[in-house]
C-alpha cells in the first residue's frame, strides 16, 4: 500500500534504532516499516492485548519527518488494531505528545491504564513516570 511518499510494510524482523530489550521475534509479527524493507525510514510496533493494545517504539529516520511517514505509520498501525479486535490505543512518550495530539490521542492519567497495560515491562519499568501516557478510541 502507498500511502503519501511511503509504502507501509509488514516485517517479521529487521533493524531498528530504537530499544528492543523487551521484544521477542514473535513481537515483530505486529511491526510496521515505512519506506523500503531494505531501506527503513520508519517503524511502530503494537502490542495487541485483546480489546486494547500499545502502540510502541514509533520511530522515523530524522530526513523523513516532516513528510508523512510517522503519520501514515500511526494510521496503518490503528487499523491493524482495529482488524485485530481493539478498541482502544494506548501508547508513551516522552517527546512526541503533541504530535500525538494532533493525530487524536489524549492524555490520562497512568493510574487510569487497564491492568494488560499495566502489567506490561515498557509501562511499568521501561518509561519514566514523565512519559505522557495517551489513549485514542479505535
Amino acid at each position: 500500500m502507498s500511502i503519501r511518499y511511503f509504502a507501509v510494510w509488514r516485517k517479521r524482523a529487521f533493524i531498528i534504532p530504537i530499544c528492543t530489550s523487551d521484544l521477542e521475534s514473535r513481537h515483530f509479527d505486529n511491526f510496521l516499516g515505512c519506506g523500503t524493507p531494505e531501506g527503513p525510514r520508519g517503524v511502530v510496533g503494537l502490542e495487541i492485548l485483546g480489546s486494547v493494545a500499545l502502540l510502541r517504539s514509533l520511530a522515523v529516520a530524522e530526513e523523513t519527518r516532516g513528510l508523512g511517514c510517522g503519520k501514515a505509520l500511526v494510521a496503518e498501525a490503528e487499523n491493524y488494531a482495529k482488524d485485530k479486535g481493539a478498541r482502544e490505543l494506548y501508547l508513551l512518550t516522552t517527546t512526541a505528545e503533541s504530535f500525538f495530539a494532533r493525530l487524536g490521542y489524549s492524555r490520562v492519567e497512568r493510574k487510569t491504564a487497564p491492568d494488560q497495560i499495566k502489567h506490561m515491562n515498557e509501562f511499568s519499568a521501561l518509561c519514566p513516570d514523565r512519559a505522557a501516557f495517551m489513549v485514542k478510541k479505535l
